[in-house]
């Protein structure tokens, strides 16, 4: 492992597995004791940012010490060891979440006037607002970036929001890299780089930004918070103090043109808000007006009847055809033309936050299209949750689901987006299943 890069071995498959087993075992029975009481302890303070940080990465330090130690690990390899390290975190950090996570009400508030401002700023800001040249432009790219920083927020530990960051900013990075090879330009660099990822975070305003940065920066391991993870975390702190502070001189405005820009998104959104507030009671109480039409038969336009799902999936099936690049738009979906003989138990995860965005698009289309009982198939329906047991030996309890992910979770990922230069060692890897046995 010398020389090598430290973020590297950290975003190696974590084998969550391997450290809950070596937890199982009785000469790990001081280590559990230790995890427990530190983490009742922890729970039982006041809250105090700079205090937990550096009581929590002392913690973690003297752990992974004590792991190196001992007879438990001996003739472990140092990648072993850094897995048991990011086990480690990562189940101390799910624990202590929601006590760490946005623990000062002075974050809160900070988090919902950041999300106000990126809603204002989505609705006029424009890619040459921030100087950014066309040939970098790409909106299906910037999507998938949005996409994968939204993400930050379904994770507990620090190590997997990371890895949303990641994902991210490689996808921008590639992005400028392809355009620049493309276009015979010089390889881009942070001038070219910090722009697009402001725009894409404004795009994307994922939830409680802010506080998703702090808890990177205080619960992180430092030693393992190094090189390219170091550097992407580093330009997304630059891109939120940048947009925090945003003003006409930042989107070269004159400044009149911005307050109005700003008023009128204002306005919309308070319009918006008022207009789904209202918009239940509506259908549920017709003003006299209304009743007095539907009574003649007379029909509204705003009571037009909504187009059937079936019919726009016939209608989408039908403008599919038409493509002459059909499949481009099935690459997202690797596991499309798949046969069973082709899936492997890793694939599980993948598949399952598929089914998931799935059901949860379809469902709100379907209510959206005034459809009261949305079901993707019967059998979906009668699926009961399943239950992770990784976690029992230490405490009986599971407050982690579904915290393990992996640089470029799909495969379509890369191909989609020309990732091929990634480092395999990075872009290939997987996590190891949570499920264990008691």
């Amino acid at each position: 492992m010398e020389n090598a890069d430290p973020f590297v071995a950290s975003t190696a498959p974590l084998t969550w597995h391997d450290f809950l087993e070596r937890m199982r075992h009785p000469s790990a029975a001081d280590f559990v004791k230790s995890i427990k009481s530190f983490i009742v302890s922890f729970s039982n303070r006041v809250p105090d940012p700079k205090r937990d940080s550096t009581s929590v990465q002392e913690f973690l330090s003297s752990m992974e010490g004590a792991f190196r130690a001992h007879s438990l690990f001996t003739g472990c390899t140092e990648e072993e060891l850094e897995s048991a390290g990011e086990g480690l975190e990562k189940y101390v950090m799910t624990k202590l979440f929601n006590r760490a996570f946005a623990s000062l009400p002075e974050e809160v508030k900070r988090d919902e006037e950041l999300s106000e401002k990126m809603s204002l700023l989505q609705q006029f800001i424009r890619p040459e607002s921030l100087d950014i040249k066309p040939t970098f432009q790409n909106e299906t790219s910037w999507l998938l970036a949005q996409k994968e920083l939204q993400k930050i927020n379904m994770y507990k530990a620090p190590r997997d929001k990371i890895i949303c960051i990641l994902n991210c900013c490689k996808v921008i990075n590639n992005l400028l890299l392809n355009a620049s090879v493309a276009s015979n330009d010089n390889p881009p660099g942070a001038d070219e780089f910090l722009p697009v990822l402001i725009y894409v975070t404004i795009k994307a305003n994922p939830p409680q930004l802010h506080s998703n940065l702090f808890y990177i920066q205080r619960y992180r391991g430092q030693s393992r918070l190094v090189s390219e993870a170091a550097y992407f975390f580093t330009n997304l702190l630059s891109a939120e103090s940048f947009i925090w502070n945003i003003d006409a001189k930042s989107l070269s405005m004159d400044e009149e043109e911005f307050k109005n820009n700003m008023d009128s998104a204002r306005a919309l959104l308070s319009g918006l808000e008022r207009h789904t507030g209202q918009g239940d009671q509506d259908r549920s109480h017709p003003s006299n007006e209304e009743s007095k039409s539907i009574n003649k038969g007379e029909k509204d336009h705003s009571l037009t009847k909504t187009t059937s799902i079936p019919d726009l999936e016939k209608k989408g099936a039908t403008d599919l055809l038409k493509e002459d690049e059909l499949n481009r738009y099935f690459q997202e979906y690797p596991f499309l033309y798949a046969n069973y003989g082709d899936l492997t138990v890793d694939d599980v995860e993948s598949l399952l936050n598929s089914y998931k965005q799935l059901v949860l698009k379809y469902v709100c289309l379907s209510k959206g299209m005034g459809n009261s009982s949305p079901s993707v198939s019967e059998s979906s329906a009668k699926t009961e949750p399943q239950t992770d047991n990784n976690e029992k030996i230490l405490d009986g309890t599971n407050d982690d689901k579904g915290e393990n992910i992996t640089i470029e979770e799909s495969a379509s990922f890369s191909s989609l987006i020309g990732m091929d230069n990634i480092d395999a060692s990075v872009r290939h890897q997987r996590p190891e299943s949570d499920e264990t046995s008691n």
